[in-house]
């Protein structure tokens, strides 16, 4: 499965960069001293189902099914790191 690495940077609304490599966004963070989270997503296949897929996530109720739900699932599954002024915490 193909990854890509998001950074989403502290107070941002959107994310505000991409990266094929992990050592590419670690070099992008710590050369601009940046503080955020950068999660790896699978490309492809959106988190919900990725999540539910590997056993991440069970669906329990008809709630977790809906629209709304699945357009603001996050995964704490996903591998990610937190930086603080370009250094991970």
């Amino acid at each position: 499965m193909k990854e890509v690495w998001v950074f989403n940077g502290t107070e941002g609304r959107f994310p505000s960069a991409v990266f094929l490599e992990l050592g590419d966004a670690e070099e992008w963070i710590k050369n601009n001293g940046l503080s955020g989270v950068l999660t790896k997503y699978p490309v492809g296949i959106s988190v919900y189902d990725w999540a539910v897929e590997n056993g991440h996530f069970r669906i329990k109720n008809e709630k977790e099914k809906s629209s709304t739900f699945i357009q603001k699932f996050s995964s704490a599954a996903q591998e990610h790191f937190h930086f603080e002024n370009g250094s991970s915490e």
